[in-house]
């Protein structure tokens, strides 16, 4: 929620509030395109995990990865988002989708 419960708005102007309440809504929204966006992510990801697991393959590709950051950095730029931030949510990305590729080829992963 992005208002006190109780109504209270701490004397702040009602137009102000009114601004703040719209601006939140916007964010509120975007936060939950994010995480659909991650989930749609992680459903192709969680698929390149079977296939490598399938195949023998390593659940890491630091080429990838590599390449994959320099892009990012690159939008991040054109986006005037910091690219250094860009890299560090990639990074943390790309360790958990890790992770899921180990679980994937030890076996305990369920295939989807």
């Amino acid at each position: 929620m992005t208002t006190s419960d109780n109504g209270d708005n701490g004397g702040i102007d009602q137009s102000v509030q009114a601004e703040l309440d719209r601006l939140r809504g916007s964010i509120d929204n975007i936060d939950a395109a994010v995480v659909h966006m991650l989930a749609e992510r992680f459903k192709y990801t969680q698929q390149v995990g079977h296939l490598k697991a399938a195949h023998h393959l390593p659940p890491a590709d630091p080429a990838r990865e590599s390449r994959q950051i320099t892009r990012l950095r690159e939008l991040a730029e054109s986006a005037r988002l910091d690219p250094a931030f860009a890299e560090k949510l990639l990074n943390f990305i790309i360790a958990e989708v890790i992770r899921h590729h180990e679980t994937i080829a030890d076996g305990s992963a369920p295939r989807p």
